[in-house]
């Protein structure tokens, strides 16, 4: 337990946030007794996710509520739902959610993107660098991606809090440098403060040790399905991931400017950034696929921070898939880098050499300009 290290108000602010995702609790969004969307609340939350966007900051919003919202849709209104009625319940309640955001952000001129990911999607490497750069190009282009777990076609149980975690390696995906947790609950406490008046709060993590895994309770009832047990595990996620995590109370109206305002609420530090993190990621943690040789001015170019183009490949050895790990090698053989390739071994061996205008009609598609995107890349 580390509250006892005290770190600068830019750590533990929203306003020194670039890239946040926020996390919205179906207890939150959907009222307990009419099964409907509060949209006074979402409303007030639309504001806040404005105000950040005008302040420079991107947003990406992970939402629950689709099975909630849609249960009573389809008349599933008492009891514990078996899997297909989750099913069916999400697939209604989808698209009620999403044109709930797409509404209260209208307001305010910003556009929804909504995506529909599982939690596989963000561990297999390809599958996680085509979610990664979608991503990516909507913040670019100005787009508020409103994320859920796609459980429609969920061939296990839907899992205990798995939006916690989703939310956590989307931040670790995208390199989010901060993780917003909304909750029913203003933070970590030392027990369960609704059943133990003695219950500490705490106001800062640096390290999730047993200590504070053994401090977390369990699910409330309702809609809820997460808990403090699934937001500690969010925190391991996203403090591995150089994301910091913030748990605050979502119960109030504007929530996310009661966090600016200095609200209580519990931020989980991690050592480093989330750049370093991932290059470390990189670096030590993949076993390469295979070897791109470069020529002299390539390695000038990724010794000055730059991508790897196709132009400065004159090798390619080995058979690796797109979002593979690979080894950069000067002439002589020597590691010069390593990262994930943007293009499988024999489509890199059609455009190797040749200026990146050229790819579309080497390959017949247009693909990414960089071979290895400099986030992508660890130079030695």
């Amino acid at each position: 337990m580390s509250d006892k290290k005290k770190s600068s108000s830019k750590e533990r602010s929203l306003a020194s946030a670039k890239r946040i995702v926020i996390k919205i609790g179906s207890a939150l969004l959907v009222d307990d007794e009419t099964g409907g969307i509060r949209r006074k609340w979402l409303d007030a939350l639309a504001d806040d996710v404005a105000a950040l966007r005008q302040a420079g900051k991107e947003v990406v919003l992970v939402s629950s509520g689709a099975i909630a919202v849609g249960r009573r849709h389809l008349g599933l209104i008492d009891g514990v739902l078996r899997l297909e009625e989750k099913q069916a319940a999400a697939a209604t309640g989808q698209i009620r959610l999403a044109h709930a955001y797409q509404e209260t952000l209208a307001r305010h001129d910003i556009t929804v993107a909504q995506i529909l990911i599982t939690l596989d999607d963000t561990e297999e490497r390809r599958r996680h660098l085509n979610a990664r750069s979608t991503l990516n190009t909507l913040l670019q282009m100005g787009a508020v991606p409103v994320i859920n777990e796609n459980d429609t076609v969920a061939t296990s149980e839907i899992r205990f809090g798995d939006n916690d975690r989703l939310a956590a390696r989307v931040g670790a995906m995208i390199s989010a440098d901060t993780l917003v947790l909304l909750s029913d609950i203003d933070g970590l406490y030392t027990a369960d403060p609704r059943k133990d008046k003695n219950a500490s709060f705490i106001g800062e993590i640096t390290e999730v040790t047993s200590e504070i895994e053994a401090m977390a309770g369990v699910a409330p009832t309702g809609y809820s399905s997460g808990g403090m047990v699934t937001k500690i595990a969010a925190a391991r996620i996203a403090m591995a991931a150089g994301c910091r995590m913030v748990i605050a109370s979502g119960k109030k109206m504007n929530p996310l400017q009661a966090i600016l305002d200095g609200g209580a609420c519990s931020w989980f530090l991690p050592a480093s950034g989330p750049k370093t993190a991932r290059k470390s990621w990189i670096g030590g943690s993949l076993k390469a696929k295979g070897t791109l040789v470069v020529d002299d001015g390539a390695l000038n170019a990724l010794k000055g921070g730059r991508s790897l183009l196709p132009a400065g490949i004159i090798k390619v050895e080995g058979r690796f898939e797109r979002g593979d790990a690979v080894l950069v090698v000067d002439k002589a053989g020597n590691e010069v880098a390593r990262g994930l390739a943007a293009y499988d071994a024999a489509d890199a061996r059609r455009i190797m050499g040749h200026k990146s205008k050229e790819i579309a009609a080497l390959l017949g598609y247009r693909g990414r300009d960089e071979m290895i995107h400099r986030d992508d890349l660890v130079v030695s």
